[in-house]
């Protein structure tokens, strides 16, 4: 296990693990199939290191579907999340999963701990809800975009669309360092998106 200062990162998954990741695969294969959702997009190989956003994020149920798509693309993940969901009795096997636990009591410095974890890392996908929860907001958290800017890594534009039961990664979009104007078309990509409680969605209330 990679220890970087405070924050854990899970060295091997369920996605290091050949035969348990085909079983797996063939699992959230067939899942999706059966309740109807359909895969698009995919992280270009040549993209070693990203960061995804995640959203729109209204339910947990997010997660589960997300983790399926990852499994579905053979696409080794980790997704940022409350450090108390490492501490319920299901910890252990989430951590197996990819999730990475957050104390947001330690607000200032998750952007430097995520920063290092990609210098550290040779190949990383790195999940964010920008949301920072499930409930209504008025304002995205925008720790994301200064992760990717302070890794130099590009960010993956990842959503699940409810109404149309579609998920997977939409554009890619290299930061400019404009960050109100990346912001926009960030927005402008998620306005379409349908999470599955729409009424606890991101509204863009901009200052």
């Amino acid at each position: 296990m990679k220890v970087v200062k405070n924050m854990k990162v899970q060295k091997t998954t369920i996605f290091d693990m050949p035969v348990l990741n085909t079983l797996l695969w063939l699992m959230a294969s067939f899942i999706l199939w059966v309740f109807g959702w359909k895969m698009e997009g995919d992280v270009p190989e040549e993209e070693k290191k990203l960061v995804m956003i995640a959203a729109p994020h209204t339910s947990n149920w997010d997660f589960f579907w997300t983790l399926l798509l990852a499994l579905k693309l053979r696409l080794k993940v980790y997704m940022m999340g409350k450090k108390e969901l490492t501490e319920k009795p299901m910890g252990f096997l989430l951590k197996w999963t990819g999730l990475v636990p957050v104390d947001r009591s330690q607000r200032g410095n998750t952007v430097e701990l995520a920063v290092e974890i990609f210098e550290k890392a040779e190949k990383m996908v790195l999940i964010i809800p920008p949301s920072g929860t499930r409930s209504r907001v008025s304002q995205w958290k925008t720790g994301f975009y200064h992760i990717a800017t302070g890794a130099k890594v590009p960010i993956g534009l990842g959503y699940l669309d409810y109404a149309t039961k579609k998920g997977g990664m939409g554009m890619l979009l290299h930061p400019t360092g404009d960050m109100a104007a990346d912001m926009e078309t960030i927005r402008a990509f998620y306005s379409g998106v349908t999470g599955k409680y729409p009424e606890k969605a991101f509204v863009d209330e901009k200052e």
